[in-house]
């Protein structure tokens, strides 16, 4: 028997596009919900639906259509002038995007939607549903930042109350309602999807609804937040590394698609990157990156973990080029999570190893790096594992996590994929050391993770949910104390100095300082609310931290700012680059004179 048909492979996409297809099915199976799931079907063949023809009249190309439930009146819309109403889109197919803005599956989903919204601009709208998971997600405040942040381009509507989650019985992020033109629910996929599955059903769809009249291809266009935003030198910074020796400060300048250097000052020094997002390698002002985030020098050379590129790349500092080592520019599929498995594996033939060549392995949302030995180690967000990959780039492969989407300690990694009794990660996103421990700031589980160097040993959780019978992924808080009491909020970003793990614990708008061997955390900076002072100290949602001459260097992300905390005093400033300017922000484009303004 094949092996992936015996274990349980979250998110498995080798299959046919109309294998992959799931229909809304009549409601005569489910007493419950009438959007309720029986089973998975397959859509109308060109065949059965026909062309129209006298032998054969076009029949519509989905199997199930039911009335889709309109949206509540009360609700807080961004991205549009006003609220949206089902009915006022008739005439064309609505895609609804269920979505919580912490989720790594739904980050990889966006610009699959962004493909779409640009080839079919006059049939489909895309709507953004957000319903949180974490208390921080329901504020409209951070999801305005969310939604700049990930550059979204549709209506999103706050659905904090889960009221449409519930109406169209969702179950888990992301989800996707297809809404034909004529007002009714006809396809429902659930998880991470690609472009091309929903192009070809809308191909196979457009004739039939032209033909009867009822697709409105007037264009319409949104009053998108980006047209309003004033431009910054930093955009959304994600991460940062501090090198005392050199007097360097790197930052991922993340929105901005580049790698910024200054000294630990604020003079600025290179800027590495067009600025455009791309994947070409090359000098400084040719180079391209597509939202960078982590960071690793090892003496002269910076390794970069390009996310959104799904790529890693190293930076010759001395040289001033940049090259790609790691990756094939697309996002690793889930069969992809364990290189050297093969489309063909069984229980009699596994590798004894997972890895491959890192310029034809395929990796995913590389989030965090951190170098010890001959090794870098990453934050694999997309598959929730921890990989490592050989310095003189001849392997790349899984470390620790057995693929499983959870805060489980145990034994690095299974020789069977996914198989329980492992240890499992929740989109590991930060990485610090002491140089015997590898800490991971574990975010979807808000927890913070040991990793040991020694392959023999265990992964433990220094601070979290692993000792949780059940929900491990939705116990979080703002509590300190010690470990057994204490709660962090989707923590991103972690730094080791002197026995204290800092870290940045993101949605509660603070740093931390956590003890690295008794787990015991302690608020040293933040008062919770989000903003830009100093004193008190206020942060919104900061991502990044690393220490350099007894400060703490702390990428304040959705401020677009550096802050400076001092480790003696736990004062906080702010750090002005000198020199670098802001970039020019999106500005809205002239619509034709029959677009439908919303």
């Amino acid at each position: 028997m094949n092996v992936l048909s015996i274990i349980q492979l979250p998110l498995m996409r080798k299959l046919s596009i109309v294998a992959l297809v799931l229909l809304l099915v009549g409601c005569s199976n489910s007493s419950t919900h009438p959007f309720a799931m029986a089973e998975e079907q397959q859509p109308r063949t060109s065949e059965e639906a026909g062309d129209g023809s006298d032998d054969k009249p076009a029949e519509n190309p989905f199997r199930a259509r039911i009335p889709a439930p309109p949206f509540p009146k009360d609700m807080q819309w961004m991205n549009t002038k006003g609220p949206l109403d089902l009915k006022d889109l008739k005439g064309k197919f609505v895609l609804l995007d269920f979505w919580t803005y912490c989720c790594i599956n739904c980050m990889h989903i966006l610009p699959e939607l962004k493909k779409l919204e640009h080839e079919f601009p006059n049939q489909l709208v895309v709507i953004g549903v957000h319903s949180a998971k974490f208390e921080n997600e329901k504020d409209t405040d951070n999801i305005r930042e969310a939604i700049l942040r990930y550059e979204i381009e549709h209506p999103v509507v706050n659905d904090n109350e889960m009221k449409i989650w519930n109406s169209y019985a969702v179950s888990s992020w992301p989800t996707m309602y297809l809404i034909d033109p004529e007002g009714n629910a006809v396809y429902l996929r659930k998880g991470e999807f690609k472009a091309d599955d929903i192009r070809t059903i809308l191909n196979a769809a457009i004739p039939y609804y032209r033909g009867n009249g009822s697709l409105d291809e007037k264009p319409i266009q949104f009053d998108l937040l980006a047209y309003s935003q004033d431009p910054t030198p930093l955009r959304f910074p994600g991460k940062v590394l501090a090198d005392e020796k050199s007097n360097r400060l790197f930052i991922a300048d993340s929105n901005h698609n580049r790698i910024v250097i200054s000294s630990l000052g604020g003079e600025l020094l290179e800027v590495i990157g067009t600025g455009e997002i791309g994947s070409a390698d090359g000098d400084y002002q040719t180079a391209q990156f597509d939202h960078p985030q982590g960071m690793a020098l090892v003496q002269d050379t910076l390794y970069v973990a390009d996310t959104e590129n799904h790529l890693l790349r190293k930076i010759d500092l001395k040289e001033k080029k940049v090259t790609t080592i790691a990756g094939v520019g697309r996002q690793g599929d889930s069969d992809e999570t364990w290189p050297g498995l093969g489309t063909n594996a069984t229980l009699d033939n596994l590798p004894k190893r997972f890895f491959g060549s890192p310029k034809t392995t395929a990796i995913n949302s590389p989030w965090a790096l951190w170098p010890h030995g001959d090794d870098l180690y990453i934050a694999m967000a997309g598959p929730h594992q921890i990989w490592k990959m050989k310095l003189d780039e001849s392997e790349i492969g899984p470390y620790a996590g057995n693929g499983r989407e959870d805060i489980v300690d145990g034994p690095l990694l299974p020789s069977v994929p996914y198989q329980q009794g492992y240890s499992s990660f929740a989109q590991p996103s930060g990485l610090t050391s002491d140089g015997k421990t590898l800490f991971v700031a574990d975010s979807e589980g808000s927890s913070i993770r040991a990793v040991p160097f020694d392959p023999e040993g265990d992964v433990r959780t220094l601070i979290g949910t692993a000792k949780l019978q059940f929900g491990r992924l939705f116990s979080f808080g703002d509590i300190d104390g010690p470990a057994d009491k204490a709660k962090l909020q989707h923590a991103l970003g972690v730094c080791y100095v002197d026995g204290t793990v800092y870290t940045a614990d993101t949605y509660n708008n603070k740093i931390k300082a956590v003890d690295a061997v008794t787990g015991e955390v302690k608020t040293i900076a933040g008062t919770g609310k989000p903003g830009k002072a100093d004193s008190p100290a206020q942060f919104d949602e900061p991502a990044g931290l690393a220490h350099a001459g007894g400060k703490l260097y702390i990428a304040d992300t959705n401020n677009h700012l550096i802050r400076v905390l001092d480790l003696k005093t736990n004062e906080v400033s702010t750090l002005e680059i000198q020199g670098l300017e802001p970039m020019p922000v999106k500005q809205r484009p002239e619509a034709p004179a029959e677009a439908v303004q919303k």
